[in-house]
């Protein structure tokens, strides 16, 4: 009797297990019919999921290169008066200007000074002056031709601090007029107060390097400077002129944003 017993209650514990649920199979640790055991779920079809947005990296521009050589061949255009940008054509005869490194626009008055853009996000030295980068904001643009207006000036101790209009700079009276050309300074500084001037570090367009004794700025990968320190030409004043091999010694600012 207790051997009959024990088969019929074995067989009926067989049944229930045999018909159990998908889903009691399920909670007691066995896998579902239609189940992928050992893969885990993707979410790659999950409602409401976006695949990542890929960044594109900050431009900067350098501020220090071996080179000195400031050779430019490509393209260069010139904006009118009137905002159309057609190619250049410069001038020849006594509106020549200097060809060499660092050299200074010769005969040519600052009123007559063209726009110069070339393609791309570097400033190009062009016959002395620099060509503002296509790709550059507006601000950039209008710092680098406001730079171009005061080169081949002397070097003035003291000059462009009583007013922006001066026959001569120094090099913190340069760095404030090509600054003060988009506006990013009103009145003049000296090379301590501009340790002080913008946001700190290195900028993307634009970064300032002064100290109490000295001033420049680089600008879209020019540097405008009244020192000819890695410089082949030597010309003293305000001039366009390799990027320094280093820029150590230096308080390094730019303007925000830029």
């Amino acid at each position: 009797m207790r051997a009959r017993a024990l088969s019929t209650f074995l067989g009926s514990v067989t049944i229930l297990v045999t018909g159990a649920p998908a889903g009691v199979a399920g909670a007691t640790g066995g896998v579902g019919p239609g189940s992928d055991q050992g893969v885990a779920p993707s979410s790659a079809g999950s409602p409401g999921s976006s695949p990542a947005t890929p960044t594109t990296p900050l431009h900067t521009a350098p501020v220090t290169s071996r080179s000195q050589r400031l050779t430019y061949r490509g393209p260069v255009y010139e904006k009118t008066a009137t905002g159309e940008v057609i190619p250049y054509q410069p001038p020849l005869g006594r509106g020549q200007v200097s060809v060499g490194s660092g050299g200074s626009a010769v005969g040519v008055a600052a009123s007559t000074r063209p726009q110069l853009l070339v393609p791309g996000s570097l400033a190009r030295y062009v016959h002395g002056l620099a060509a503002a980068p296509m790709g550059a904001p507006v601000a950039v643009q209008e710092v680098i031709w406001a730079g171009d207006e005061i080169i081949g000036l002397p070097y003035i101790y003291g000059g462009g601090h009583q007013s922006f209009d001066s026959p001569g700079y120094d090099c913190s009276g340069t760095v404030s007029f090509a600054l003060h050309g988009a506006g990013l300074l009103q009145t003049p500084e000296d090379s301590s107060e501009l340790m002080a001037w913008g946001s700190h570090g290195v900028g993307r367009w634009i970064t300032t390097f002064s100290n109490p004794a000295h001033a420049y700025v680089d600008i879209a990968g020019l540097r405008l400077d009244t020192s000819a320190a890695d410089d082949p030409s030597r010309q003293q004043g305000p001039r366009w002129r390799p990027l320094r091999s280093q820029n150590g010694g230096y308080s390094i600012r730019h303007p925000l944003g830029l």
